[in-house]
């Protein structure tokens, strides 16, 4: 199974930015637990501050056959509250996407609690830090077997 993966904006900070809210795990310690813990699934990394960026990979990762991947796991950062564009580019997507969050981001601040990309993939999983990648790749690897 080939599983994209994309981080957006501060999450290469992960491990130097508020640890007590997003854990001391950088995102390369996250990117190796994942090849680890999954030894058996391809992973395709990508991080981007920059929405447009973050647009063109969930196109390439999700829209365009060739890629041949089968599914996506993102983590939009800040852009889950605000990006519209970065929703409908979900939306185009004919493979699943699930969103995680390492943050429970329903008790943080109130502008955090809705995610307008969260409604365009097929679940949302938010809170368990780097369990929530975990949960996600079970999630699609599960629904792959089901087909």
């Amino acid at each position: 199974m080939r599983i994209g993966i994309i981080n957006g904006p501060n999450l290469n900070l992960l491990g130097k930015r508020e640890p007590d809210i997003y854990g001391s795990l950088s995102l390369k310690d996250i990117e190796e637990k994942l090849a680890h813990d999954f030894a058996g699934l391809s992973f395709f990394h990508f991080q981007s501050n920059i929405e447009g960026e973050l647009i063109s990979k969930v196109q390439e990762f999700g829209f365009y056959p060739e890629t041949k991947l089968d599914a996506i796991i993102i983590n939009p950062g800040g852009f889950s509250h605000t990006s519209v564009a970065l929703a409908d580019s979900l939306a185009a997507c004919t493979i699943p996407v699930v969103e995680v969050h390492l943050s429970n981001i329903y008790a943080r601040e109130e502008y955090r609690h809705s995610s307008i990309t969260g409604a365009k993939c097929i679940g949302v999983i938010s809170g368990f830090g780097y369990s929530s990648y975990c949960l996600a790749v079970n999630y699609v690897v599960k629904l792959a077997l089901e087909r």
